[in-house]
């Protein structure tokens, strides 16, 4: 009697799929916003960061809107958190603030991980020090909203990795660098969810994890 087979590059590609199905049923969306050049770098060679455009038109900042309204969590590594927290802490408690985002992002619920800062002087901030990928997947069957993550580089790599990234929104600046720290150092496959142009040249990409 014949029996078909499935070929084993078609059978990886399909569990990749279910997989992927059943995380966006199941699991808490984890999505990584992320400031990039065009040649997919993060930060320079000395992890210069002059280069971003910050001078965002409203349709850019109603589109960060957007993909923030659901988050109930945001992750952090250590380097980042000691100037994200504290900026949007100080626009938060501006007594003449009429900045709705920078209320959004002191009051949402922060996780930092870190192992060298045991103490939180943080809003809404819980210190983790314990195993990256072994907290975030916990974190994602818990039952929540979505979670988003900021950089930095050695952070944001290990959630890319280990596949925790639901959601890429990859905001390409309108800088080539030539070298620098990078978003992504293994093979990654994605698939394009949209891609937007805004009048302050950066370009948006949103994808998902399809396969490694």
């Amino acid at each position: 009697m014949h029996i078909n087979t499935i070929p084993a590059n078609k059978t990886k590609a399909l569990n990749v799929k279910l997989m992927q199905t059943l995380k966006n049923l199941f699991m808490r969306k984890l999505k990584l916003q992320v400031q990039i050049s065009i040649d997919g770098y993060m930060a320079g060679p000395d992890e210069d960061m002059d280069w971003l455009e910050w001078n965002w038109d409203d349709e850019l900042k109603y589109y960060v809107s957007e993909i923030t309204d659901p988050v109930d969590c945001i992750l952090l590594g250590r380097k980042l958190a000691q100037g994200f927290i504290d900026t949007w802490a100080i626009r938060a408690e501006d007594p003449d603030t009429t900045d709705d985002f920078a209320r959004k992002m002191n009051d949402t619920a922060k996780i930092v991980f870190t192992k060298t800062i045991f103490k939180s002087e943080w809003k809404n901030t819980l210190l983790e020090p314990g195993d990256i990928v072994e907290k975030v997947t916990n974190l994602k069957n818990t039952d929540g909203n979505d979670m988003i993550v900021y950089g930095g580089g050695t952070f944001v790599r290990t959630l890319i990795e280990a596949c925790l990234i639901d959601e890429f929104h990859l905001f390409v600046n309108p800088t080539a660098l030539g070298s620098g720290i990078p978003v992504f150092v293994n093979l990654q496959t994605m698939k394009l969810l949209n891609s937007r142009p805004f009048d302050c040249g950066i370009v948006v990409l949103c994808y998902e994890l399809t396969g490694t």
